[in-house]
């Protein structure tokens, strides 16, 4: 479920169809997410999901998985 909403989150943001993304995809190399892309797609998060994600954390997200697994931990 965690997911589906984001890959609908990144597949919105970066206007790319949502069945390309998965776990181990990953954020700058496969998405070629830059840096506002991220903080848009991290701002799009915390709404969707009323969570507060810590730039630290952001930071060290590689892939999809990891975004993944922090949200799941925060909820």
């Amino acid at each position: 479920m965690v997911l589906e909403k984001l890959s609908k989150i990144i597949a919105d943001q970066l206007s790319m169809e949502q069945s390309k993304i998965t776990n181990d995809t990953s954020l700058r190399e496969d998405l070629q997410a830059d840096s506002l892309d991220i903080v848009e797609i991290i701002m799009s998060i915390e709404e969707e999901f009323g969570i507060q994600v810590d730039d630290d954390d952001a930071l060290a997200f590689k892939t999809v998985g990891d975004v993944v697994k922090y949200i799941e931990k925060l909820m």
